[in-house]
């Protein structure tokens, strides 16, 4: 089984969005989402941005992967 963790976007340039993961940058191909803009959160898989989410349910989320020490 695999988690799937919210990662916050903190640059978009052209399809590509630069997330941080666990502090380290990473561009990942965000071609599929349309809009996305510095501080939205995206699920990621396989270096390609699946989903955009919620923000107000990601910071629950993001509050139970921490509280289950899952992060």
């Amino acid at each position: 089984m695999c988690l799937a963790e919210p990662l916050k976007v903190v640059g978009v340039k052209g399809k590509n969005a630069k997330v941080h993961v666990n502090g380290v940058a990473r561009t990942v191909d965000a071609s599929l989402l349309r809009g996305l803009k510095e501080g939205d959160y995206i699920l990621l898989h396989d270096q390609l941005a699946i989903q955009k989410l919620d923000p107000r349910d990601t910071q629950e989320t993001i509050k139970q992967i921490t509280d289950l020490g899952l992060s």
